[in-house]
């Protein structure tokens, strides 16, 4: 059985795409290389930035190895307290990535809920679901993150760090899942008329059954190429918060945190404390954002 659907993929119209195209497999080798690195951080990373035993004050603003007073200790330079910079982009990473994929997973379950209610059921639960997007879409995405986050830390001012992650994936995923919710219910009022839904109808399937049986999987085409594309932009909105102070704890920094920290060095010379940082987020970035467009044309069978 797993063979044959492995077959069947590498056989399918997707792979076939994939390989073909140099910019997918580019992408796909830039997003592999840094969720890897973030990943096995621990096994990977040259030095563990966060343990204060293995810090040394007088290794603090080292150069890249490259240059002048550089040290092949640390390829990338150290920041201020010392720690190794390229260590500091693996585990910051693994923040970074965890909370993009958790906030995005929490909104797509959220988002495709509501969307395949609205537009299988229609009615008054349609305008209701359908206003509260509006709503939503009414504010800008990174004032209700603030928002959320800002609240959570008021009433919670002592909460340890897992319940400050926890705020900060909840502030995310209530901004996001409005974009599922539209594109699921459009896709559901096209799958609602068709004639298999309505054969289920008559021999007496439930409506439950029917949309988790018949309609979703036809529906998750344009979910999975807009999760791709979410998961970028989640990070940025993490590394934006973190980078105005309202993100992850300072004892557990990410890649917004890192680059906060390094742009009080920027105009005093130390410029790697904050460019290389800054570098990682747009390569996770760009990588996952050329992975959604092109998944977008290979499930697209106009451009095929």
């Amino acid at each position: 059985m797993t063979t044959t659907v492995l077959q069947r993929f590498f056989d399918g119209d997707v792979w076939y795409s994939f390989r073909t195209s140099p910019v997918a497999i580019g992408a796909a080798v830039i997003a592999f290389v840094c969720i890897f690195c973030a990943a096995f951080a621990g096994y990977v990373a040259p030095h563990n930035p966060f343990d204060l035993a293995t810090l040394e004050l007088g290794d603090a603003r080292l150069p890249p190895a490259w240059m002048d007073e550089g040290s092949t200790k640390y390829l990338l330079g150290t920041d201020d307290q010392g720690r190794d910079i390229l260590s500091a982009l693996m585990y910051g990473a693994r923040i970074s990535l965890f909370v993009g994929l958790a906030s995005v997973v929490l909104s797509m379950v959220v988002g495709v809920g509501l969307g395949l209610l609205s537009g299988f059921v229609g009615g008054k639960t349609d305008a209701f679901i359908m206003r509260l997007c509006d709503v939503m879409l009414s504010f800008p995405a990174i004032l209700v993150a603030l928002l959320i986050d800002g609240v959570g830390r008021a009433l919670f001012p002592n909460a340890h760090d897992s319940l400050a992650f926890t705020v900060l994936i909840l502030s995310i995923a209530v901004t996001k899942w409005v974009d599922y919710a539209r594109t699921v219910r459009g896709s559901t009022m096209v799958e609602r008329n068709k004639e298999y839904v309505q054969a289920a109808r008559v021999i007496g399937v439930s409506s439950l059954r029917i949309m988790r049986r018949h309609v979703l999987p036809n529906v998750l085409g344009p979910v999975l190429v807009l999760a791709t594309i979410q998961v970028a932009q989640a990070i940025i909105i993490e590394a934006t918060l973190s980078f105005l102070g309202v993100g992850v704890p300072p004892t557990s920094p990410s890649l917004g945190t890192l680059i906060r920290i390094g742009n009080d060095f920027l105009f005093s010379g130390e410029w790697w404390i904050t460019i290389f940082p800054g570098a990682m987020l747009v390569l996770i970035a760009l990588s996952v954002n050329l992975l959604g467009d092109w998944l977008r044309d290979a499930l697209n069978p106009r451009l095929r």
